[in-house]
Protein backbone atom coordinates (compact mmCIF):
# COMPACT_ATOMS: atom_id res chain seq x y z
CA UNK A 1 0.00 0.00 0.00
CA UNK A 2 1.50 3.36 -1.03
CA UNK A 3 2.10 6.18 1.40
CA UNK A 4 -0.33 9.11 1.23
CA UNK A 5 0.82 12.25 -0.57
CA UNK A 6 1.09 15.65 1.14
CA UNK A 7 -2.03 16.71 -0.75
CA UNK A 8 -4.00 13.70 0.55
CA UNK A 9 -2.93 14.57 4.11
CA UNK A 10 -4.18 18.12 3.68
CA UNK A 11 -0.78 19.81 3.27
CA UNK A 12 -0.04 21.80 0.12
CA UNK A 13 3.68 22.20 -0.82
CA UNK A 14 5.00 25.77 -0.56
CA UNK A 15 5.90 27.48 -3.85
CA UNK A 16 9.64 27.43 -4.53
CA UNK A 17 11.75 30.36 -5.72
CA UNK A 18 15.25 30.62 -7.13
CA UNK A 19 16.29 32.00 -3.73
CA UNK A 20 15.06 28.79 -2.09
CA UNK A 21 17.42 26.92 -4.42
CA UNK A 22 20.33 29.07 -3.24
CA UNK A 23 20.58 31.65 -6.03
CA UNK A 24 20.13 35.33 -5.14
CA UNK A 25 19.14 37.25 -8.27
CA UNK A 26 19.03 40.55 -6.38
CA UNK A 27 22.63 40.06 -5.21
CA UNK A 28 23.70 39.51 -8.82
CA UNK A 29 21.94 42.69 -9.91
CA UNK A 30 23.56 44.61 -7.03
CA UNK A 31 27.00 43.36 -8.08
CA UNK A 32 26.49 44.57 -11.65
CA UNK A 33 25.67 48.06 -10.39
CA UNK A 34 28.66 48.00 -8.02
CA UNK A 35 31.16 47.13 -10.72
CA UNK A 36 29.98 49.53 -13.43
CA UNK A 37 32.17 52.41 -12.16
CA UNK A 38 35.22 50.11 -12.10
CA UNK A 39 34.62 49.04 -15.69
CA UNK A 40 33.94 52.60 -16.85
CA UNK A 41 37.49 53.63 -15.89
CA UNK A 42 38.90 51.07 -18.33
CA UNK A 43 36.94 52.08 -21.43
CA UNK A 44 38.64 52.62 -24.79
CA UNK A 45 37.30 54.46 -27.88
CA UNK A 46 36.77 51.14 -29.68
CA UNK A 47 34.15 49.99 -27.15
CA UNK A 48 30.63 50.84 -28.34
CA UNK A 49 28.50 49.49 -25.48
CA UNK A 50 28.47 49.76 -21.68
CA UNK A 51 28.73 46.82 -19.32
CA UNK A 52 25.57 44.88 -18.48
CA UNK A 53 24.23 43.98 -21.92
CA UNK A 54 23.97 40.55 -23.52
CA UNK A 55 27.16 41.16 -25.45
CA UNK A 56 29.74 43.88 -25.90
CA UNK A 57 30.44 45.65 -29.19
CA UNK A 58 34.04 46.54 -30.01
CA UNK A 59 35.16 47.94 -33.35
CA UNK A 60 38.62 47.49 -34.81
CA UNK A 61 40.60 50.70 -34.44
CA UNK A 62 41.28 52.50 -37.70
CA UNK A 63 44.93 52.91 -36.68
CA UNK A 64 45.51 49.33 -37.90
CA UNK A 65 46.03 48.75 -41.63
CA UNK A 66 46.11 44.94 -41.55
CA UNK A 67 45.02 43.93 -38.05
CA UNK A 68 45.33 40.43 -36.61
CA UNK A 69 43.51 39.42 -33.44
CA UNK A 70 45.47 37.67 -30.70
CA UNK A 71 43.49 35.92 -27.95
CA UNK A 72 44.33 34.21 -24.69
CA UNK A 73 42.50 32.72 -21.71
CA UNK A 74 43.78 31.77 -18.28
CA UNK A 75 42.97 31.63 -14.58
CA UNK A 76 44.63 32.32 -11.24
CA UNK A 77 45.10 28.69 -10.22
CA UNK A 78 45.58 27.54 -6.64
CA UNK A 79 46.85 30.95 -5.57
CA UNK A 80 43.14 31.43 -4.90
CA UNK A 81 43.38 28.92 -2.03
CA UNK A 82 45.92 31.17 -0.33
CA UNK A 83 43.67 34.17 -1.00
CA UNK A 84 40.78 32.40 0.76
CA UNK A 85 43.03 31.50 3.70
CA UNK A 86 44.25 35.08 4.11
CA UNK A 87 40.98 36.79 3.20
CA UNK A 88 42.77 38.67 0.41
CA UNK A 89 40.45 39.28 -2.52
CA UNK A 90 41.70 42.64 -3.80
CA UNK A 91 44.71 41.52 -5.85
CA UNK A 92 43.77 38.20 -7.49
CA UNK A 93 41.89 40.13 -10.17
CA UNK A 94 45.17 41.74 -11.22
CA UNK A 95 46.70 38.26 -11.43
CA UNK A 96 43.82 37.16 -13.64
CA UNK A 97 44.30 39.98 -16.14
CA UNK A 98 48.09 39.69 -16.12
CA UNK A 99 48.13 36.02 -17.05
CA UNK A 100 46.29 36.70 -20.31
CA UNK A 101 47.53 40.15 -21.34
CA UNK A 102 51.19 39.26 -20.80
CA UNK A 103 50.62 36.18 -22.96
CA UNK A 104 49.26 38.10 -25.95
CA UNK A 105 51.97 40.74 -25.50
CA UNK A 106 54.50 38.02 -26.39
CA UNK A 107 53.36 38.21 -30.02
CA UNK A 108 53.53 41.99 -30.08
CA UNK A 109 49.82 42.53 -29.53
CA UNK A 110 48.19 45.42 -27.72
CA UNK A 111 45.39 44.16 -25.42
CA UNK A 112 42.09 45.77 -26.42
CA UNK A 113 39.44 44.14 -24.23
CA UNK A 114 39.00 41.66 -21.40
CA UNK A 115 36.14 39.55 -20.05
CA UNK A 116 36.01 37.66 -16.77
CA UNK A 117 34.15 34.65 -15.40
CA UNK A 118 33.48 34.57 -11.64
CA UNK A 119 31.89 31.39 -10.26
CA UNK A 120 30.86 30.67 -6.67
CA UNK A 121 28.48 28.60 -4.58
CA UNK A 122 26.94 31.61 -2.84
CA UNK A 123 27.45 35.15 -4.06
CA UNK A 124 28.89 37.51 -1.45
CA UNK A 125 28.63 40.89 -3.14
CA UNK A 126 31.38 42.59 -1.12
CA UNK A 127 33.90 39.84 -1.89
CA UNK A 128 32.96 39.67 -5.58
CA UNK A 129 33.15 43.46 -5.88
CA UNK A 130 36.71 43.44 -4.46
CA UNK A 131 37.74 40.76 -6.94
CA UNK A 132 36.26 42.59 -9.93
CA UNK A 133 37.68 45.92 -8.78
CA UNK A 134 41.08 44.16 -8.95
CA UNK A 135 40.25 42.95 -12.46
CA UNK A 136 39.45 46.53 -13.47
CA UNK A 137 42.74 47.70 -11.93
CA UNK A 138 44.60 45.08 -13.96
CA UNK A 139 42.84 46.27 -17.11
CA UNK A 140 43.89 49.85 -16.36
CA UNK A 141 47.51 48.73 -15.92
CA UNK A 142 47.31 46.91 -19.27
CA UNK A 143 45.42 49.68 -21.07
CA UNK A 144 42.56 47.38 -22.10
CA UNK A 145 38.83 47.67 -21.55
CA UNK A 146 36.83 45.49 -19.16
CA UNK A 147 33.78 45.05 -21.39
CA UNK A 148 31.82 42.44 -19.46
CA UNK A 149 31.85 38.97 -18.02
CA UNK A 150 29.77 36.39 -16.19
CA UNK A 151 28.95 35.92 -12.53
CA UNK A 152 27.73 32.38 -11.92
CA UNK A 153 26.15 31.48 -8.58
CA UNK A 154 25.97 27.68 -8.40
CA UNK A 155 24.88 26.28 -5.04
CA UNK A 156 26.73 23.14 -3.87
CA UNK A 157 29.35 23.47 -6.64
CA UNK A 158 31.90 25.31 -4.47
CA UNK A 159 32.67 25.24 -0.73
CA UNK A 160 31.41 28.20 1.31
CA UNK A 161 33.69 31.20 0.91
CA UNK A 162 35.41 29.93 -2.23
CA UNK A 163 35.14 30.93 -5.88
CA UNK A 164 36.91 30.39 -9.19
CA UNK A 165 38.11 32.85 -11.80
CA UNK A 166 38.82 32.72 -15.51
CA UNK A 167 39.70 35.52 -17.88
CA UNK A 168 39.75 36.14 -21.62
CA UNK A 169 41.82 38.82 -23.39
CA UNK A 170 41.80 39.88 -27.03
CA UNK A 171 44.40 42.15 -28.58
CA UNK A 172 45.44 43.48 -31.96
CA UNK A 173 48.72 43.55 -33.85
CA UNK A 174 49.65 44.63 -37.36
CA UNK A 175 50.20 41.48 -39.40
CA UNK A 176 53.66 42.57 -40.50
CA UNK A 177 54.66 43.32 -36.88
CA UNK A 178 53.77 39.94 -35.36
CA UNK A 179 56.63 38.71 -33.20
CA UNK A 180 57.13 34.95 -33.49
CA UNK A 181 60.83 34.43 -32.82
CA UNK A 182 61.59 33.34 -36.39
CA UNK A 183 64.31 35.98 -36.87
CA UNK A 184 66.27 35.07 -33.72
CA UNK A 185 69.91 34.20 -34.48
CA UNK A 186 73.04 33.30 -32.55
CA UNK A 187 74.53 36.38 -30.92
CA UNK A 188 71.20 37.97 -29.97
CA UNK A 189 70.89 39.14 -26.38
CA UNK A 190 68.41 37.94 -23.76
CA UNK A 191 66.92 40.55 -21.43
CA UNK A 192 65.06 39.61 -18.27
CA UNK A 193 62.45 41.83 -16.62
CA UNK A 194 62.03 41.47 -12.86
CA UNK A 195 58.98 39.70 -11.52
CA UNK A 196 56.99 41.05 -8.58
CA UNK A 197 57.09 37.66 -6.86
CA UNK A 198 55.83 34.18 -7.66
CA UNK A 199 53.14 35.77 -9.86
CA UNK A 200 50.42 33.14 -10.30
CA UNK A 201 52.39 29.96 -10.82
CA UNK A 202 53.66 27.14 -8.65
CA UNK A 203 51.19 27.75 -5.84
CA UNK A 204 50.38 24.08 -5.37
CA UNK A 205 54.04 23.70 -4.36
CA UNK A 206 53.97 26.96 -2.38
CA UNK A 207 51.00 25.71 -0.36
CA UNK A 208 52.70 22.34 0.17
CA UNK A 209 55.76 24.14 1.57
CA UNK A 210 53.51 26.24 3.82
CA UNK A 211 51.76 23.08 5.01
CA UNK A 212 55.10 21.49 5.87
CA UNK A 213 56.82 24.46 7.52
CA UNK A 214 53.75 26.06 9.17
CA UNK A 215 55.10 29.64 9.04
CA UNK A 216 53.42 32.65 10.60
CA UNK A 217 52.15 34.35 7.45
CA UNK A 218 51.69 37.61 9.35
CA UNK A 219 55.35 37.69 10.42
CA UNK A 220 57.69 40.33 9.03
CA UNK A 221 59.54 39.22 5.90
CA UNK A 222 61.93 41.85 4.60
CA UNK A 223 59.62 44.69 5.59
CA UNK A 224 56.30 43.11 4.64
CA UNK A 225 54.15 40.31 6.02
CA UNK A 226 55.16 36.95 4.53
CA UNK A 227 51.57 36.38 3.39
CA UNK A 228 51.54 39.74 1.60
CA UNK A 229 54.76 38.85 -0.22
CA UNK A 230 53.21 35.57 -1.34
CA UNK A 231 50.06 37.36 -2.53
CA UNK A 232 51.89 40.11 -4.45
CA UNK A 233 50.02 40.36 -7.79
CA UNK A 234 51.57 39.46 -11.12
CA UNK A 235 53.40 42.31 -12.80
CA UNK A 236 51.81 43.54 -16.02
CA UNK A 237 54.47 44.40 -18.62
CA UNK A 238 52.23 45.61 -21.43
CA UNK A 239 52.74 49.37 -21.48
CA UNK A 240 56.53 49.37 -21.02
CA UNK A 241 57.16 46.64 -23.59
CA UNK A 242 54.82 48.17 -26.19
CA UNK A 243 56.62 51.46 -25.67
CA UNK A 244 60.02 49.78 -26.09
CA UNK A 245 58.87 48.21 -29.35
CA UNK A 246 58.37 51.67 -30.83
CA UNK A 247 62.12 52.31 -30.77
CA UNK A 248 63.83 48.92 -30.47
CA UNK A 249 63.68 45.80 -32.61
CA UNK A 250 62.34 42.98 -30.47
CA UNK A 251 62.78 39.54 -32.05
CA UNK A 252 61.15 37.32 -29.45
CA UNK A 253 59.45 37.40 -26.07
CA UNK A 254 58.42 34.91 -23.41
CA UNK A 255 56.05 35.27 -20.48
CA UNK A 256 57.58 33.25 -17.64
CA UNK A 257 54.62 31.35 -16.22
CA UNK A 258 54.24 27.68 -15.25
CA UNK A 259 57.36 25.87 -16.40
CA UNK A 260 59.65 28.76 -15.45
CA UNK A 261 62.53 29.85 -17.66
CA UNK A 262 63.23 26.26 -18.69
CA UNK A 263 59.74 25.68 -20.04
CA UNK A 264 58.85 29.04 -21.55
CA UNK A 265 61.90 30.55 -23.25
CA UNK A 266 62.31 27.58 -25.68
CA UNK A 267 58.74 28.12 -26.91
CA UNK A 268 59.86 31.17 -28.93
CA UNK A 269 63.19 29.85 -30.25
CA UNK A 270 63.88 28.50 -33.75
CA UNK A 271 65.17 24.92 -33.78
CA UNK A 272 68.76 25.83 -34.69
CA UNK A 273 69.49 28.03 -31.64
CA UNK A 274 69.47 27.75 -27.85
CA UNK A 275 69.31 30.17 -24.95
CA UNK A 276 72.21 30.25 -22.51
CA UNK A 277 71.23 32.07 -19.33
CA UNK A 278 73.44 33.03 -16.40
CA UNK A 279 71.50 32.84 -13.14
CA UNK A 280 74.07 35.12 -11.46
CA UNK A 281 73.03 38.07 -13.65
CA UNK A 282 70.10 38.97 -11.40
CA UNK A 283 69.50 38.75 -7.64
CA UNK A 284 67.10 35.98 -6.66
CA UNK A 285 64.34 37.56 -4.53
CA UNK A 286 64.18 36.42 -0.89
CA UNK A 287 60.79 34.71 -1.41
CA UNK A 288 62.35 32.13 -3.73
CA UNK A 289 65.24 31.57 -1.35
CA UNK A 290 62.69 30.97 1.43
CA UNK A 291 60.68 28.54 -0.71
CA UNK A 292 63.78 26.61 -1.77
CA UNK A 293 65.10 26.37 1.79
CA UNK A 294 61.84 25.42 3.50
CA UNK A 295 60.79 23.02 0.75
CA UNK A 296 64.30 21.66 0.08
CA UNK A 297 63.48 22.19 -3.58
CA UNK A 298 66.27 21.19 -6.02
CA UNK A 299 67.73 23.99 -8.13
CA UNK A 300 66.50 22.61 -11.45
CA UNK A 301 63.03 22.16 -9.99
CA UNK A 302 63.04 25.82 -8.91
CA UNK A 303 63.63 26.85 -12.52
CA UNK A 304 60.97 24.41 -13.79
CA UNK A 305 58.26 25.64 -11.40
CA UNK A 306 58.96 29.29 -10.49
CA UNK A 307 60.06 32.40 -12.37
CA UNK A 308 62.88 32.85 -9.78
CA UNK A 309 62.75 36.62 -10.20
CA UNK A 310 62.36 36.92 -14.00
CA UNK A 311 58.76 37.45 -15.10
CA UNK A 312 59.24 38.32 -18.76
CA UNK A 313 62.01 37.79 -21.32
CA UNK A 314 62.92 39.80 -24.42
CA UNK A 315 65.32 38.78 -27.17
CA UNK A 316 66.90 41.67 -29.06
CA UNK A 317 69.86 42.21 -31.40
CA UNK A 318 73.11 42.34 -29.43
CA UNK A 319 73.84 45.90 -30.51
CA UNK A 320 70.47 47.08 -29.18
CA UNK A 321 70.68 45.39 -25.77
CA UNK A 322 72.25 48.13 -23.63
CA UNK A 323 69.91 50.78 -25.02
CA UNK A 324 66.87 48.56 -24.53
CA UNK A 325 67.78 47.88 -20.89
CA UNK A 326 68.19 51.60 -20.28
CA UNK A 327 64.82 52.43 -21.89
CA UNK A 328 63.10 49.78 -19.79
CA UNK A 329 64.68 51.12 -16.60
CA UNK A 330 63.64 54.67 -17.46
CA UNK A 331 60.06 53.38 -17.84
CA UNK A 332 60.04 51.77 -14.41
CA UNK A 333 61.14 48.20 -15.10
CA UNK A 334 64.04 46.45 -13.41
CA UNK A 335 65.92 44.78 -16.27
CA UNK A 336 69.17 42.94 -16.90
CA UNK A 337 70.90 41.20 -19.76
CA UNK A 338 70.68 37.63 -18.49
CA UNK A 339 72.12 35.63 -21.39
CA UNK A 340 72.71 35.16 -25.09
CA UNK A 341 71.45 33.10 -27.98
CA UNK A 342 73.90 30.50 -29.24
CA UNK A 343 74.00 27.91 -32.01
CA UNK A 344 72.31 24.75 -30.81
CA UNK A 345 74.36 22.29 -32.84
CA UNK A 346 73.89 18.70 -31.67
CA UNK A 347 72.75 19.70 -28.18
CA UNK A 348 69.30 18.31 -27.40
CA UNK A 349 68.52 21.23 -25.10
CA UNK A 350 66.97 24.52 -26.16
CA UNK A 351 68.02 26.28 -22.96
CA UNK A 352 70.74 26.14 -20.34
CA UNK A 353 70.47 28.04 -17.05
CA UNK A 354 73.83 28.11 -15.31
Amino acid sequence: MSNPTQSELGFEPQPLTYSDAGVDIDAGDELVERIKPFAKRTMRPEVLTSIGGFGALVEVSKKYRNPVMVASTDGVGTKLKLAFQLGRHDSVGIDLVAMSVNDILVQGAEPVFFLDYFACGKLHVDVAAKVIEGIAKGCELAGCALIGGETAEMPSMYPEGEYDLAGFAVGMVEKERIIDGSTIVAGDAIIGLASSGAHSNGYSLVRKIIERSQPDLSADFHGKALGDVMMEPTRIYVKTVLSLMQSTRVKGMAHITGGGLLGNVPRVLPDHVMAVIDGKCWPRPPLFQWLQQHGQVPEEEMHRVFNCGIGFVLIVPREDCARAVEILRLRGETAWQIGTIQVRGNDTRHIIVR
